[in-house]
């Protein structure tokens, strides 16, 4: 198919194969996430993408709710071209579906936690990665649970602007500023092996985990950091979560705790490109929360983001290195 097929090809979410490039119009059709075939069921896919949206850990500005709605309407920019700069096309290689969103009580909060966990469980045991789409950090510390369950302790990559390492030792609370410090306590990180990435703003203990903060990025360079950052992780099994407020906001403003002095988008796509090679297993965008960016910046930045690591799931799962 080519470009101009965009006269007769429609909803592909509904009707297309689960590989191949899309070319209908971006301004029509269902929007399910890079114009994959939408499937609650996984099975024979290599990646699925589930959304998550869930805002009521937040500590400032919610609105990530609408995160998985326009993480997929921003990507439908993408599927025309395979990424630029991989030497691959995960559309074409990679069989991914769109699974849809994960169903809970708005009003049992506390309803989240397990069907996220539950979901990620039966995505994996499809034999597909997940790609997931928040929502607030909080859904990161669910997923990891899974992921854990399946592979034992993970490294994990995180960009972001705040480490998600306050202390909290109440298993009730949900709170999307302490998932990586419940992970680490519940043991289900690989603390030694993890990186965080983009980091400005302080935590009192760090509990181990390894960091490169933004002033870094920014004198070090993307390629630099890239290094660092896979020189840690080695082989080990990975997970990767990028926190839309890792940019900074110039660059993505709809966010709910937004911090300045961070990455620019050239600089967090240079250095996802550069991990290729690492074990990543599984990974999510959250913190997009569209009603602070009326321009749809955000999204589209998180939208390409989410596509990165795909190819880095899709590079891992092909066996290029």
């Amino acid at each position: 198919m080519a470009l101009e097929d965009a006269g007769r090809e429609i909803d592909r979410a509904l009707t297309g194969d689960l590989r191949g490039l899309a070319y209908e119009n971006a301004f029509a059709g269902a929007t399910s996430f890079l114009r994959r075939r939408y499937a609650k069921d996984p099975a024979g896919a290599d990646v699925a993408v589930i959304g998550v949206p869930f805002d009521a850990a937040v500590t400032h500005r919610p609105g990530t709710r609408f995160g998985p709605r326009a993480l997929r309407e921003a990507s439908t920019l993408q599927p025309f071209d395979p990424p630029w700069g991989w030497p691959f096309d995960p559309l074409s290689d990679l069989a991914v579906v769109d699974a849809g969103d994960i169903a809970f009580d708005y009003a049992r909060t506390d309803s989240l936690p397990p069907a996220v966990t539950a979901r990620i469980a039966e995505v994996l045991d499809a034999g597909a990665a997940p790609l997931v789409l928040g929502g607030d950090h909080s859904i990161t510390l669910p997923v990891l649970r899974a992921m854990a369950a399946r592979h034992g302790p993970v490294a994990v990559v995180q960009f972001d602007a705040h480490s998600d390492l306050w202390p909290d030792d109440d298993p009730a609370r949900i709170d999307h500023g302490t998932f990586l410090y419940k992970a680490v306590r519940e043991g289900l990180v690989d603390v030694a092996r993890s990186v965080q990435i983009g980091i400005r703003t302080v935590t009192a203990d760090r509990l181990g985990v390894p960091m490169i903060d933004a002033r870094e990025v920014h004198e070090e360079g993307p390629a630099a950091v890239a290094r660092k950052a896979r020189a840690i992780v080695g082989d080990a099994p990975a997970y990767l979560t990028f926190d839309i407020d890792a940019l900074d906001p110039a660059f993505a403003p709809g966010t709910g705790t937004p911090v300045w002095g961070g990455l620019a988008s050239w600089q967090a796509q240079g250095i996802l490109r550069d991990l290729a090679g690492l074990r990543v297993l599984g990974g999510d965008v959250v913190e997009v929360s569209p009603p602070y960016d009326p321009t749809g910046a955000t999204a589209i930045a998180g939208a390409h983001a989410a596509t990165e690591i795909l190819c880095l799931i899709g590079w891992h799962r092909l066996g290029r290195g």
